[in-house]
């Protein structure tokens, strides 16, 4: 009997989803098991605090890099690497679970170079937003503000197929206002810093990129351009 008469009960993840996936609990593995003396030795203990002085992104570097016109490539990638180093075990697998769940949705619509840029741009927004409007000087780390680029692209899918059948559209954004709204209570609560910004920032990256990556995208701004 073929495979198309007994399809899987799982769609299968998209592959930059599951690469995605792989890279940073791999490097939360390294981190994990360093820390427990498992590999590297006595000074893989200290791996992660490391990372953070490598790679985290520091609003105070970047304003450096402003203010001097200097713009190494070792801080550059900040805007990038932070969003692969996370604070422990459990923050990382957060950030696995949304990548799971919000990736293969949008990989599944825009494809897997899509889904990539928009996780990519959306961490770079998120880092952008976070030193700009804050000026805060605690760095970012994380995979969040990159998931919720990745919110943003969906929310963007659902806001278009509700407008297709008519529905009211407010009801896409349904979703990043529950999710505020819980770190918001989260923060009253017990306390924290302001990153929801670079969250929120990347959401608005993700939601804005996808009206150029999704399927048909630049026909409809094409199309909206000569009408105006």
């Amino acid at each position: 009997m073929s495979s198309e008469e007994n399809p899987s009960p799982v769609n299968p993840l998209p592959p930059a989803v599951v690469a995605l996936v792989l890279v940073i609990m791999g490097i939360e593995a390294m981190f994990s098991l360093g820390m427990r003396g498992i590999i590297g030795g006595p000074e893989a203990i200290g791996w992660r605090l490391e990372a953070f002085q490598s790679y985290a992104f520091s609003p105070e570097i970047f304003w450096w890099m402003v203010e001097t016109g200097q713009w190494p490539a070792e801080h550059l990638i900040r805007f990038l690497s932070y969003a692969f180093v996370h604070g422990a075990f459990t923050h990382a697998l957060f950030v696995c679970v949304f990548v799971l769940a919000m990736g293969k949705m949008v990989g599944e619509v825009m494809g897997d170079l899509a889904m990539v840029l928009i996780f990519m741009m959306s961490a770079l927004g998120g880092a952008l937003g976070y030193a700009l409007l804050l000026g805060a000087s605690v760095p970012l780390i994380g995979g969040f503000p990159a998931v919720y680029g990745l919110i943003g692209a969906f929310t963007y899918i659902l806001w278009r197929s509700l407008a297709l059948v008519g529905a009211q559209q407010s009801r896409a954004f349904s979703l990043i206002a529950f999710l505020m709204v819980a770190q918001l209570v989260f923060g009253l609560l017990f306390g924290g810093q302001k990153d929801w910004v670079a969250d929120l920032c990347g959401f608005a990256t993700g939601f804005t990129l996808s009206f150029f990556l999704a399927p048909g995208g630049w026909a409809r701004i094409r199309g909206n351009i000569r009408r105006d």
